[in-house]
């Protein structure tokens, strides 16, 4: 019969059939009535019914709320709601089985009695992999047990399988010594391990953290005739990367691009970062491009990790770009995103972005901790953002989270910022809070507040914190020094012995130079030598820094021909290189970097050079001249070189213009310049 009658006729048309529904039970999707109704696959539907009794005819019996369907045997449909119904029950009794290891002990004994009961005859290979992977979720000690005793009394095929099936388990769990264990048993029983167990015992190998075991046993697979699948490999390419074999890593993910495999996104991101750790950074953007050509399309995880190696690269340009394209295939950003958002920024001095990027994190409600508060701090002193900084400071510290109090880097940073603008009161406020919070003023600290007292010339407060310094007794180190030096430049001839003497006692060798210096009875020649023995001896990093402060030194103290014999013998140990350039166009003089005392010598010898050139006789001068001192503020300087340097040539009537295309630079002609030169004598050409 190719259809399925549904008999529906009501008590008062037919009588009810007498029948034995089976088990399988139908609800109508109709709400409307609450009636029940039954389906009935028998033979055949009865042909002499009952009449009605006196219970269903007063409403009491079962016809008053039960309605019954009467299924075709013959219908294919009669077979499939039999199957149903009895693999409903199948898995109802298997979860039972479950729940009931899952109560039980983990002892052999207690998990041999339930399963004992629950099989009295042996289970199918399937059902033990059922009941495994149902009460593996929460007791993988009992999951091993009951394995045992499967694989003695179930009609297993396969034994691998179930091995493999607890495997995971123990792969979800992160338990590697119950892996390892089981892997020798596995051996024990005679069972050959296919790729899926060595996948599973490679990535959880990795998610233990032991990518040393993960690569050990990759390289057992060609033992037991095992090839490594794309599963495998993606897993391995990850191990090598965490275990520090970048090369093995890098070999493996050449030979997936060579033969076509189908790359995925943990690939990609491990190999990104293999390339960011070893610093080939543009390697790293071709990964991130090629895994987008080849149809992989990046998640979370490969965003991430892009914008930590980009900015890891300097590239603030880069990493906009993929936040940008990362908002556009709408991957919702993690706390991750905005850290490494955040670190990208402020490496670079991205002010703007930086802070918009915090303020994001502060909407989302989004935990900021004390390191990236101060990656903040540390950006907005050196750009200048003081209100942005105050911001960022009161946040801190109202902040309930003890990660986001400030620390003693943090009060570093403010008072690095306060101090570079001058504001005296400020930096001390902020170094009282310091002290009241419970920090000791560190070198840094000490270091800023010592150039905010030069910069105003309250130089017995410079004293006085120095003594501070010996108090808690730290060791000047180069940077402190330095900064000394650079107060000892801006310090008046009357109370220059008060700096002097701080600097000797921090650096005896740098305070004789100072005093040869600042004698005007000692030759040019012993103060030249002993600036060769200081400079020599330094470390790299200071060299250039001490050379400029000396100079301004020199500048102040109007000894010029020390500044002169100071500069040559730094050109002469490669501390400044190509200040000065020549091609037949163009002669340039390059300050970029200079201090001003530093440019203003280096200015004087090029004004002799050119006077000598032209009184020569012989190339004359080229059809262009000019002096590039960057723009932008000058370390040494509250003001930038160039605007010192526009106001110094105006002083010198000299011929050289701003160019208007060109920032940063002053341009002459030789024409402008010879007339200038000729009416001038070297000695009178720059005046201090």
């Amino acid at each position: 019969m190719a259809s399925l009658p549904l008999c529906r006729s009501p008590p008062s048309l037919l009588p009810s059939w007498p029948h034995r529904p089976i088990s399988a039970s139908f609800h109508p999707k109709s709400t409307s009535s609450p009636v029940a109704a039954h389906v009935s696959a028998q033979d055949s539907p009865p042909q002499d019914p009952a009449p009605p009794s006196d219970s269903s005819l007063d409403g009491t019996g079962p016809s008053s709320n039960t309605r019954y369907l009467w299924v075709n045997p013959n219908s294919p449909r009669a077979a499939g709601v039999v199957r149903a119904r009895a693999g409903s029950g199948r898995r109802s009794r298997l979860a039972s089985v479950a729940s009931a290891l899952d109560a039980c002990e983990p002892t052999e004994a207690a998990v041999a009695a339930a399963l004992e009961a629950a099989f009295p005859e042996p289970p199918s290979e399937q059902d033990a992999v059922i009941v495994l992977n149902t009460a593996a979720a929460a007791r993988p000690d009992t999951a091993v047990l009951a394995l045992r005793w499967f694989l003695e009394n179930a009609e297993v095929r396969k034994k691998v399988i179930l091995y493999n099936v607890v495997l995971k388990l123990l792969r979800k769990k992160r338990r590697w010594s119950e892996t390892e264990a089981l892997w020798a048993e596995m051996l024990r029983d005679g069972v050959q391990p296919d790729n899926a167990t060595f996948s599973t015992v490679i990535s959880c190998a990795r998610a233990c953290g032991l990518p040393s075991k993960a690569v050990e046993w990759f390289e057992k697979m060609p033992e037991f005739g095992c090839s490594p699948d794309m599963l495998t490999y993606s897993a391995v390419i990850d191990a090598y990367g965490r275990a520090g074999d970048a090369e093995a890593a890098l070999r493996l993910y050449d030979r997936a691009r060579a033969e076509n495999w189908q790359l995925d996104p943990v690939i990609c991101s491990t190999v990104i970062k293999i390339h960011s750790t070893t610093g080939n950074f543009d390697g790293a953007l071709n990964v991130f491009e090629e895994m987008k050509a080849a149809g992989v399309k990046p998640n979370l995880v490969v965003y991430n990790t892009m914008l930590d190696a980009m900015g890891r690269a300097m590239r603030p340009w880069v990493v906009k770009t993929i936040h940008r394209e990362m908002v556009d295939q709408q991957v919702q950003p993690s706390r991750a995103t905005y850290c490494c958002l955040l670190q990208a920024y402020t490496r670079a001095r991205y002010g703007e972005d930086a802070m918009a990027a915090y303020r994001l994190m502060k909407e989302e409600a989004m935990d900021i901790d004390v390191m990236l508060y101060n990656m903040l701090l540390s950006m907005c002193a050196d750009i200048g953002y003081i209100d942005e900084a105050e911001e960022i400071f009161r946040d801190m510290k109202a902040s309930m989270d003890a990660r986001s109090k400030p620390d003693s880097w943090s009060y570093s940073s403010m008072v690095t910022m306060y101090s570079s603008t001058a504001n005296v009161l400020a930096a001390e406020g902020i170094l009282n809070e310091m002290v009241g919070a419970g920090f000791k003023p560190n070198i840094f600290v000490l270091t800023s507040l010592i150039r905010c007292y030069g910069k105003v010339g309250r130089t017995d407060d410079v004293v006085r914190s120095f003594g501070m310094l010996e108090d808690l007794g730290i060791s000047p180190d180069d940077r402190f020094c330095g900064c000394l030096l650079s107060v000892a430049g801006n310090t008046p001839a009357e109370q220059l012995d008060k700096v002097i003497n701080c600097i000797e006692r921090s650096n005896a060798q740098l305070g004789a130079v100072v005093k040869l210096l600042v004698d005007r009875s000692a030759s040019s020649e012993s103060f030249s030598e002993a600036a060769s023995e200081l400079l020599s001896s330094s470390r790299g990093m200071v060299k250039m820094p001490y050379c400029n402060c000396l100079m301004d030194l020199c500048v102040n103290l109007n000894q010029m021909e020390k500044a002169c014999t100071l500069l040559d013998a730094a050109q002469q140990l490669g501390i400044y290189t190509n200040i000065q350039t020549r091609t037949q166009t163009q002669w340039s003089l390059h300050l970029r970097g200079l201090s001003g005392g530093a440019a203003l010598t280096t200015l004087h010898v090029w004004m002799n050079d050119l006077y000598t050139a032209l009184q020569s006789g012989g190339e004359g001068l080229p059809p262009l001249l000019g002096i590039h001192t960057g723009q932008g503020k000058n370390t040494y300087s509250d003001r930038g070189l160039a605007a010192m340097f526009e106001a110094h040539l105006k002083e010198l009537d000299a011929p050289f213009h701003e160019a208007p295309d060109k920032a940063g630079w002053f341009l002459t002609t030789s024409v402008a310049a010879k007339h200038w030169l000729e009416t001038k004598k070297a000695s009178e050409l720059v005046a201090v």
